[in-house]
């Protein structure tokens, strides 16, 4: 298949991106990596009359991990989160949930703004940023403004950005060195858009009891979702097996789960309780049910 013909730009600054989109008024796109928009300009899910290719953009392609968090500029590529000598120790859900996105190939070119921009409600980076409370700076003809990842997406392939603005920057708040954390997921194949995913991640006080409990889900919505019920659950409670099977009993609830020809909604409930039943194990450090028949 071939896409629909476009003009291409690709600038040496911010400002010149953010020029050439405000000229288009919403039929210009930014591209990247490119591992999300060449298969949609394939397939015709969209053609604009221009591509701005940010690749040149050299401040966007930066990793500042510390005491303050991590920051990601949106140029930066799952390879380089994955070979970086400190995010695995200040950021490990980061990092492993990197590990799940597609193929090896696509993680050499796919980048964090682009995951973000294209926010696919199966995809890794939306449910992490969902799950971590994390920040998201957009720059565009009214300047600079810090999203909430909260409000940043909107649905499916449907973001709060406007069409002038440009992903610059991912925030996540600062990780405690003690935190309980997993991610799990679950494809037919690896590499294969997640049917059902779950991040998990909380502190405990000096008794054991579970503080500030975060649980964010991706595939089971139009997009990345907080698991409120489950979460408000957890809290307070020391994580042993009748508090995991509570705890996921209460996966789906209040979602409006998606049905697609991929899977029943039905399944994608069934799925997502088990893959939290599984992430909270993991993050309390208890062997699987499974192992334990």
């Amino acid at each position: 298949m071939k896409p629909p013909r476009f003009d291409y730009a690709r600038p040496d600054s911010l400002a010149g991106a953010i020029a050439l989109l405000a000229a288009h008024n919403g039929d210009a796109k930014v591209i990247a990596g490119g591992q999300s928009l060449m298969p949609m300009l394939n397939f015709r899910l969209t053609s604009p009359r221009l591509l701005v290719d940010i690749a040149r953009i050299a401040d966007l392609n930066h990793i500042s991990a510390g005491a303050d968090g991590v920051r990601l500029g949106a140029l930066v590529r799952w390879r380089d989160i994955e070979r970086h000598p400190t995010l695995a120790k200040l950021h490990p859900l980061l990092v492993e949930a990197t590990s799940h996105v597609a193929h090896y190939q696509i993680r050499n070119r796919g980048t964090v703004g682009g995951s973000l921009a294209h926010a696919d409600p199966a995809a890794e980076m939306p449910g992490i940023a969902i799950a971590c409370d994390a920040q998201i700076i957009v720059v565009g003809r009214a300047g600079q403004r810090t999203i909430p990842a909260a409000d940043f997406f909107v649905g499916a392939l449907m973001t709060a950005l406007e069409p002038d603005e440009v992903i610059v920057e991912v925030r996540l708040p600062p990780w405690p060195g003690e935190r309980h954390f997993a991610f799990e997921e679950f494809s037919r194949r690896k590499g294969d858009f997640a049917l059902a995913g779950v991040a998990v991640f909380y502190d405990l006080d000096g008794q054991g009891r579970v503080i500030d409990p975060h649980i964010g889900a991706i595939g089971v919505t139009s997009r990345p979702v907080r698991l409120n019920a489950a979460e408000a659950a957890l809290a307070g409670r020391a994580v042993d097996e009748a508090a995991i099977l509570a705890v996921a009993a209460l996966a789906d609830d209040g979602l409006d789960v998606a049905e697609d020809i991929h899977a029943p909604a039905d399944y994608r409930r069934a799925l997502l309780q088990v893959l939290l039943e599984r992430a909270l194990r993991r993050a309390a450090r208890l062997p699987d049910a499974e192992q334990t028949q």
